[in-house]
């Protein structure tokens, strides 16, 4: 007999039509989209904190990845384990509800580009999820 499977669900996603935060990116014509899950608000959170370099949110100056200031230096294995260790230093600290599955940086030094994909899980609910975020 299969054993069932408990679904921890946020409670804020049970109340329809509630916004619960703000959508990143804004291009839409009323500038702000509202999210109205928490696997949503997630998402926006985390590409917000990946763009974000610390100092340059008011009221909270250590907030960020410093991914960035990263996007002029040589590009070595050994910067990509650092930038790797700094976003998932970040994820710890601001969005505790994340678990890490796997970082993936790849990068195209012809472009000066950096492509950051995170696989992660919602821990409340384990639900599976993946960004992907490019710098140049």
């Amino acid at each position: 007999m299969p054993i069932p499977q408990t679904i921890r669900v946020n409670p804020l996603d049970l109340q329809k039509n509630i916004a619960i935060g703000v959508s990143l990116p804004f291009n839409s014509s009323k500038v702000f989209n509202s999210t109205y899950s928490t696997k949503d608000q997630i998402k926006s959170n985390l590409v917000n904190l990946l763009l974000t370099d610390r100092g340059e949110r008011v009221m909270n100056p250590e907030f960020g990845a410093d991914i960035k200031k990263s996007l002029f230096d040589n590009i070595t294995p050994s910067g990509l384990d650092i930038l790797k260790s700094k976003i998932i230093n970040a994820i710890s600290i601001f969005i505790p509800e994340v678990a890490i599955t796997n970082i993936e940086v790849v990068s195209d030094t012809d472009y000066n580009t950096l492509n950051i994909t995170i696989s992660y899980f919602l821990k409340i609910s384990n639900t599976p999820d993946q960004i992907t975020v490019q710098f140049t």
